[in-house]
């Protein structure tokens, strides 16, 4: 498999007006994937702050542990199967709040959970639903109040809040083109709250659709690549028909390359961002390689650009808190929060059997303790941290 490096190069800021920094130019990472890279240990208590918050276990919050959303006071869960079950757990505490279901096939009813978006201010839910082509809106009792329909032949993937008003999405209807010129104007696009409708477009470059998928005969299989990113109040997208990733500044309306990728061949090599910190870009390549009887496929390796050295790492994260290593997850979940970058969670199980063996020191320790196997799982936020 090849590996990569990263390179920072400076570029003259002449289309790019608004992109501009006080020198002129602007630090943009060029990814090569055709050059290899060292191995690097982080510690993540050097560069994040760790919280862990325990989701209460009793018989009525009994969850598999599929977090949706985190905001400041509540923690949205559902279950891995989609069985429908929607959890909402404390924010700092863990406990149960309220637990309900409206999954079914009525008007005001999910017939599956793609993702939840939490808004806090206006109290609200919004359950993407892709197989109803709907957005469904509830209060945060399960009580229904409105739903917002897809635009027109357009597929939702991601969402996120965007402001009080909006959310952000991504239409992954342009997968379906995979080779061709590409159809609608723009793919990332900004939908109203009230009615669905289109806010705004988000166009990024691009002409011939290359989507993230191996087909075989009538075998698709899709590789996760993250098209939203929330990064510093605005936003990275991400198009795997182009290299070039964006980041969207939400206050002038305008598209400023924020990464490049060296064009990759035999097998094409995606890339996927995760939390970006002041010092670190954590990033995962994707090679664009499926076995279909095996039923695996789509290596990845995660890699971090580390901006005060300007090199990249094939970085080991390590939580301080475990004696042994324990795989830090930054790119899965980035958060659309000023205090949160990441979360993660850890299975009960896994826990008790670390504390068991005495390999746990801190918080984790004092978390353990109170956990069976059967608990609920334990949710880890990694929160913004200066470095030096």
């Amino acid at each position: 498999m090849k590996r990569i490096n990263v390179v920072v190069v400076l570029f003259l800021m002449l289309g790019w007006s608004g992109c501009r920094e006080n020198s002129g130019t602007v630090d943009i990472v060029t990814v090569d994937i055709s050059q290899n890279y060292p191995k690097k240990e982080l510690v993540l208590q050097d560069f994040m702050d760790v919280e862990y918050i325990p989701l209460e276990t009793n018989d009525e919050f009994i969850t598999q542990g599929d977090v949706m959303a985190i905001d400041n006071k509540y923690i949205v869960v559902k279950n891995w199967n989609n069985d429908g079950d929607i959890f909402l757990f404390d924010r700092k505490t863990g406990k149960g709040v309220r637990k309900w279901n409206r999954r079914g096939q009525g008007a005001e009813e999910y017939t599956f959970i793609n993702g939840i978006v939490l808004d806090e201010g206006k109290n609200e839910l919004y359950v993407n639903s892709t197989p109803s082509k709907k957005i469904l809106v509830y209060d945060l009792f399960g009580n229904f109040k409105r739903s917002l329909n897809y635009v027109q032949g357009a597929e939702f993937m991601d969402v996120f809040n965007y402001d009080e008003n909006s959310l952000i999405c991504y239409d992954m209807s342009v997968y379906y083109n995979e080779g061709k010129l590409k159809e609608k104007p723009f793919y990332h696009m900004i939908i109203s709250k009230k009615d669905g409708s289109v806010v705004k477009g988000i166009p990024v470059p691009f002409d011939i659709v290359k989507a993230p998928f191996v087909q075989k005969g009538d075998g698709i299989a899709v590789a996760s690549v993250r098209p939203i990113i929330p990064y510093k109040g605005d936003w990275l997208l991400v198009e795997t028909s182009t290299d070039t990733v964006y980041n969207y500044v939400s206050k002038e309306n305008k598209l400023c390359p924020f990464l490049v990728k060296t064009p990759s061949e035999n097998p094409e090599i995606l890339l996927t961002i995760g939390a970006v910190t002041e010092r670190y870009y954590f990033m995962q390549t994707i090679q664009k390689v499926f076995d279909f009887d095996k039923r695996s496929g789509f290596p990845t390796i995660g890699v971090v650009y580390d901006k005060q050295e300007n090199a990249v790492f094939d970085a080991i994260v390590r939580n301080g808190d475990f004696a042994k290593l324990q795989g830090v997850d930054l790119v899965s979940h980035p958060m659309n929060n000023d205090e949160i970058a990441a979360f993660q969670t850890l299975a009960a199980n896994q826990l008790v059997e670390t504390y068991e063996n005495n390999e746990l020191k801190g918080r984790a320790k004092e978390i353990a303790a109170g956990l069976n196997e059967e608990s609920n799982p334990v949710v880890l936020l990694y929160k913004y941290k200066s470095v030096d």
